[in-house]
């Protein structure tokens, strides 16, 4: 990764952030409990061009311009949505896995 990689990568999450806070107060605060969630469990391409906190953003202004809450968005049980969004998703603790998988069969 070279220094332009990083310098486009902060202007993309800087245009994230700023997407996050254009939405409504409990969209927002649903947001933040999500991404917080997400990065605990560790979806690899979490942040990547488009990738899960992307499609979040775009379902929640989606949301909040026809007027819906933002539990009418994603159901009362938050954390099954997130699990449902990454359900086939490339985790850090798989890739974790599969190295020791392959260090076992050496």
């Amino acid at each position: 990764m070279n220094i332009r990689d990083i310098i486009e990568g902060k202007k993309e999450w800087r245009a994230h952030v700023a997407r996050v806070k254009a939405l409504p107060q409990d969209y927002q605060i649903v947001y933040n409990e999500m991404q917080r969630y997400l990065f605990k469990v560790g979806p690899v391409e979490l942040t990547e061009g488009n990738g899960v906190l992307s499609g979040i953003v775009d379902l929640f202004e989606e949301g909040a311009a026809s007027g819906r809450g933002v539990l009418e968005v994603t159901g009362s049980d938050v954390a099954a949505f997130c699990d449902d969004l990454i359900r086939d998703s490339k985790t850090y603790a798989d890739l974790v896995q599969e190295s020791v998988r392959q260090s076992k069969k050496k």
